[in-house]
Parts: C-alpha cells; structure tokens; sequence
C-alpha cells in the first residue's frame, strides 16, 4: 500500500476512559472482527492477557492492523495505568498521530496530563476523543473547557452531541452541517446502521443555531491558524461563510492538526456504538501519513534501511519477537541486519503482521509500516536497526558532513542512533525468592526475560543478603510481574514486603582526603585522593554524579585511570551512607590524586569510592520521599471528611475545584501514606468519590538528618514525573 494512505496512531488515555473499547469499535466497523467484545466480559481483542481480562484493565500495548475506505491503520492500543507509562512512551515514540479518549464526565485527569506531555515530547498530532456522552454528568461543555484549562491546547470542535448522558442519540458535523442519528432497534444493536442528513433550519431552529454560531467560530479559529485558508475566507467568502467549502475546511484542519496549533475534537459513546464511524474517519483525514512527518535523520540514510525496535516479546515456540518501525528502505525475511546500538549482525529469519496476540507472515515490510521479527536474539527496546555495517558507515560520514557544514559537533556513529525512551527510576522495590536453590536458575532466566520485555523492570542483588530485589514502577506493576512468573514460566515465587524505593541527597558541600596504602603479595598500592561534593544547581533530577576534575588533576591524568576513578565515585553512589539509597543530585570535582606506579585499579576505585562516602557524611545526607499529586473527586457532604483525612496523611491542599456538584481536591501526599487506605472508616466508601495520583516534579526539602530513626520520621519529598500508582475508593 502507498505511504500516503498509511496511518499509523495510538489510542491514549487515562486508565477507563474507554481506549479499550474504542479500539473493539474500530476493529468491528473495519470489518476485523465479527463480534463486539467487551471489556467486563474479558473477550477484547487487544486485551489479550490473562491478567488484563481478570482486571478489565489494559497492561501493555497492543498493535493490530486493519482497512478503513482503502486506508491502512497500523494502530496500538496503550494502557492508562501509571504503573505501565512506559509502555506508552515506547509506543509514541514511533507513531505518526494518537487519539486521546477522554471520559465526558471526568474531562482531564490525572494520566491524561502524563500522556499528553509524552506526545508533546515526540510532537505528535493528535485527536481528541470525549468519550462516554451517554454517561450520567457527561457534559460536553466542560470537557472541552478542561483540555483549554489543563492542556493549554485549542480545541477545534468539529462535531457537537445531541444531547448529553440518557438522552444522547447522535451528533452534529459541524463541518458540513450534517447530524448523524443512531436510532437502535433493539438492545442488541451494534451500530452499524445510522442516519446522516443535512441538518435543516425546520428541523430544531435552537440546534440549527447553535450549530451555525459553532461553525463561524470554527472557521474563524481555523483562519486564525492558517494563512492559506485566511485568505479563502477574506475573499470572495468575507461575507457568507456558509459558501465556504467543507472540503477546504477540512483541509485547513488538517495542516492545523498536522502544525500541532489546535486538536481536533470530537464526540460519542463507544459503549453504546455510536462516533466511532466518524472518528475512523477524522483519523484519515486530519493524522499523518508516514511521509509527513519530518525526520532529521533519514537524509543521511537515503533508501538504505532505517527501523526501531520499540517492544519485544517472548514466544515459547518462536523465542522473542522485536517490533520495529521502518523509517526508510525496506526489510525481508532471512536477510541480515546490523544493529548500531548492540555493535552486531544478526539474521531475521520471518516478518510478521500483528493482529493482537495473533500474527500473519508478510513477504516485506516498506517505510512507514509496523511489523514484527522473529530471529533477532540481542536487539532490544530502543535499538536502531540498519542494513549492513557499511552502511552505517557511510551514513555517518554524510552526518559527519552535515554537521561540519553547521557547525555543529557529532560524534560519529552516535549521531545515527535514533532516540530511545527515558526509563524512570522506580518507586518501589522487594525481595523475589524461588521455591528452592534448584529453581534460581529459572527464576534468573525468568526475569532475564521479562527485563527485556519491559525495561522500566529493575532486578539487582542485595551485596549483604545476596537477595533477589524486584524493582518496579507501583504495586500493580510488581504484582503481574510475580503473576507473570507463575503463569508463563511455571515457578512459584515468594514476594517480600513491599518498600518505597526512597532517595538520598546532600545539603551542603563538602571536602575529603583519604589515603589508601596496602601491600598486596609483593606489591604496594598507595592511593591519595580528595574530592569534592555539591548539590547540583540545575533544574531537574539526575540519578548519576555529574563528575569534573580539578585544572591541576585534568592536565596530569592518564586516560586508563579515568575510568576507574568515575567507576568508584559512581558506586559510592549506588549506596548511600544514610540508609543505604542511592545518591541523586550530586556534582564531584576531584581536587587531587596522587597515584603509586605499581597501584592497580581496583585500588584506586576502592579509594576514591572511600573518600566518597567521607565528603557525602560530611556534606550533610538526607533522605527522599516520593510525594505524589492527588487529586480527589468528592461530593459536598463528604469534603469535610476528605480534608481530614489528607491533614491526617501528611497531605498538603494545593486547590479545591468545582466540577458540576462535586469538589476536586488537589493536593500533595507522601507516597508513604497512601500505600494504606482506611477510607471506610470515615463514610467516605458511601459517597460519590474517586481519587487519582501520579508522581510530579522534584522537591526537595531543607531538614538535615543525622541518623536512620530521625530519617524515617522527618523525611522530605522527592518526585519524578510520569510514573506512580493510583486507587480508587
């Protein structure tokens, strides 16, 4: 199929908003399926896991491709759960366009906030979706003020609801003026049969109105934005609007969408089928195809082959499958490729069409297309994928090129690697043991795999204990790990408790010298090193030393000892000296050393790692906290009790909003604390009431601590974006 008729998106929202099942939508109507699934039912598509159709809840991304009106969607479906961001953040990473769903009732949220910063980051086009129409308190009007007020994004209102919540029934394009009507014969009706037809002043003179007034602003917003409709409408059209074409409308819409400047809205209720057929539509007309969107890089590569391996699973029978995304050239089965990243060659032995859990074998795959590979053994998430070694050569001597000519610096091979995704540091950790000594083995292999798959998954060893520790992103995430172990590898593993993964950092700065001299066999080893600490002065958190070097030591070091003065200084950090946690946000300068001929390595880490722990002890240690953004939605009669609660919890009130009846509380709450929930006890489970969380900015605080007891009593906060937990109650 030709490029241009290629669309490749993603559906995302907050957790329940109805990505899921918008996406079953799509895939009926496509003529993909023959049968509506459900989500309470456990029968979806993309919802293939054991464990998501137990929790009516969507773990990880799902990629199907399907047809709509002679279009190719390559679509993947994300989940809402803070515990999974990251697997949203790989899966934009190579779409061209996204869908976000909004519940109608509910407007922004939490996780809509996160995942429209991760499309904002890669510059993604998008649609927005408000979703549930049919739902008591839906309401239209405040949906679209929340994405104005919380995105900071312009709506462009395409279509607008008959009606809202029980008396929802069809919708109204603005664009041509048309209303669509479900009318269902029956409660079995799937919503295919629907009437659309030119709205008339006869018809409901108030709609007819309001749905001219939306159309002039319409236009008047689009010829705002766009230069080239601008002059269409101070033209011969100045003073009819109604003269103005809908296809020219719809083509200054999408430059406008595709420019990022404003997001198409529109509206339906995918539960009930209805604005899913016009959505299909909007997706075509106004998201990018694959050659739309502008990459730096493919001018370096020419045809030759360009692809990202974004995801990867593991098959039983056919070991572990690699999704890639083609950029440039093309890709075919038993032929060999090179991975920059992993500095090999490995042979793909088949391609293959996802469709879920389900896969169909392609003879090849060209640019702008999504697939999967069976045979790459090393390639992992974030792998940039090329034909042969020689060809990344050659594209990096036309990168080199490029460069000198602006002037600006690249390092070699390094400028081709396409971007990978941010991992965050995790927020809660716990031991993992096997059955017996026998099954480490497995267990070892076990999560060896599940670390490919998901790399916001950290396992390491306690040096002490030589413990097993499992770190994730929340308690959701550990949980269908330990779930995954017993289901598809067969162990029964023991979790210990759960423990918040806090952090360390310094107040103050600080200087230390330390000596090491030992004589090892007929060896001696002296060491004298001093260094020095700050907090780092930036913005934002770096969970890595950012490491410089004194005028006197720079010009006098060789290069071999380099490396093993950053490797102690940088495991001084993994441990810090308060409790244990690794250090953050810290700059070292090493003000001198001094080096005996015959000292090894091993001996110069070990020193400058001692020395390290001495200028940290001194430079003032403190711990930090995850603090997470709440927000609250509760009625009048129970606001009281809320804010009670949250004193109760450390919490800190930032704002109380109205929405609708109800009041929003948003406030900032120790992660500590929410791990319990005892909201029973105060009549709060009776009420109309529902609560979001997610991890914010770093914070951090000004309390000096001096031992583990007043640590674990006056801690301060830290936070980092995108990853946390959420709960309902």
């Amino acid at each position: 199929m030709r490029e241009w008729r290629i669309r490749n998106i993603g559906i995302m929202a907050h957790i329940d908003a109805g990505k899921t099942t918008t996406t079953e939508r799509m895939l009926y109507y496509s003529g993909y399926i023959r049968t509506l699934g459900d989500v309470d039912d456990g029968d979806t598509v993309t919802d293939f896991m054991a464990q998501e159709r137990e929790r009516g809840i969507t773990i990880q991304s799902a990629a199907v491709t399907f047809d709509w009106k002679d279009y190719r969607i390559n679509l993947i479906d994300t989940p809402g759960h803070v515990d999974f961001t990251v697997e949203v953040e790989r899966c934009l990473r190579v779409l061209d366009g996204a869908v976000a769903v909004f519940d109608a009732s509910a407007g922004v949220e939490a996780q809509t906030l996160t995942v429209w910063r991760q499309a904002d980051k890669h510059q993604i086009p998008r649609i927005c979706f408000l979703n549930k129409m049919d739902k008591n308190r839906a309401s239209f009007t405040y949906a679209v003020e929340s994405i104005k007020q919380k995105l900071k994004a312009k709506p462009l209102l395409l279509q607008l609801p008959i009606g809202e919540a029980k008396t929802f029934r069809g919708l109204i394009d603005v664009v041509t003026k048309e209303q669509i009507i479900w009318k269902p014969t029956s409660d079995l009706d799937d919503g295919k049969n629907f009437q659309r037809k030119l709205l008339l002043e006869t018809d409901d003179p108030n709609l007819f109105q309001e749905v001219q007034d939306a159309r002039n602003t319409l236009i008047e917003q689009v010829a705002d934005l766009d230069d080239e409709f601008a002059e269409l409408v101070l033209g011969e059209n100045s003073e009819n609007f109604d003269l103005i074409p809908a296809d020219k409308l719809q083509c200054a819409i999408r430059r406008i969408t595709l420019a990022q400047k404003a997001v198409p809205v529109l509206c339906g209720s995918a539960l009930k089928n209805k604005g899913v057929q016009p959505l299909l539509d909007a997706i075509t007309l106004y998201l990018p195809a694959p050659n739309e969107r502008s990459y730096e890089f493919l001018q370096w590569y020419k045809d030759d082959l360009c692809a990202l391996a974004f995801k990867v699973l593991h098959d039983k029978c056919r070991g572990p499958l690699v999704f890639v995304r083609v950029y440039s050239g093309s890709l075919k089965p038993q032929s060999a490729v090179y991975n920059i990243n992993k500095s090999c060659t490995e042979r793909m032995s088949r391609l293959l069409l996802p469709f879920a859990d389900q896969q169909i074998e392609i003879p090849s795959l060209m640019p702008g297309n999504i697939a999967l590979t069976v045979g790459l053994k090393q390639s992992a998430t974030g792998d940039t994928i090329v034909s042969s070694k020689a060809s990344a050569i050659a594209a990096a001597c036309r990168a080199g090129r490029d460069a000198g000519e602006k002037k600006r610096s690249v390092s070699g091979v390094d400028s081709l690697l396409l971007a990978g995704v941010e991992i965050p540091e995790p927020v809660f950790f716990c031991t993992i043991e096997p059955p017996s000594v026998a099954r480490q083995q497995d267990l070892d292999n076990a999560l060896s795999c599940l670390q490919r798959e998901d790399p916001s998954l950290k396992v390491k060893s306690d040096p002490d204990t030589g413990q097993t520790i499992l770190c994730g992103m929340g308690e959701l995430h550990i949980e269908i790990i330990h779930d995954r172990i017993k289901r598809e590898y067969g162990i029964e593993t023991y979790l210990g408790p759960l423990q918040i993964a806090y952090r360390e950092t310094i107040l103050n700065a600080a200087q230390a010298k330390d000596i090491l001299d030992k004589t090892v066999g007929d060896k001696r080893h002296c060491v004298t090193a001093e260094v020095e600490v700050r907090p780092r002065s930036g913005e934002g958190t770096t969970t890595k030393p950012i490491i410089s070097y004194a005028e006197n030591v720079s010009e006098a070091l060789p290069k071999e000892l380099q490396g093993a003065i950053e490797n102690g200084i940088t495991n001084s950090c993994i441990q810090g000296p308060l409790l244990g946690f690794p250090v953050q946000d810290i700059d070292v300068t090493v003000q001198s050393l001094t080096v005996h001929p015959d000292t090894s390595h091993t001996m110069v880490s070990a020193c400058v790692s001692r020395c390290m722990q001495k200028a940290l002890r001194k430079a003032g240690i403190q711990i930090l906290e995850p603090l997470m953004n709440l927000e609250i939605t509760v009625s009048e009669d129970h606001l009281s009790a809320a804010l009670a609660d949250l004193a109760q919890r450390r919490g800190n009130i930032q704002e109380i909003q109205s929405r609708q009846d109800n009041r929003v509380v948003v406030a900032a709450v120790p992660l500590a604390e929410m791990m319990v929930c005892d909201y029973p006890t105060n009549g709060l489970l009776n009420s109309f009431a529902f609560s979001n969380i997610r991890l914010s900015n770093l914070h951090i605080g000004a309390c000096q601590l001096s031992s583990p007891e007043q640590s674990r009593a006056k801690c301060t906060s830290s936070e980092e974006d995108g990853v946390g937990v959420i709960f309902t109650f």
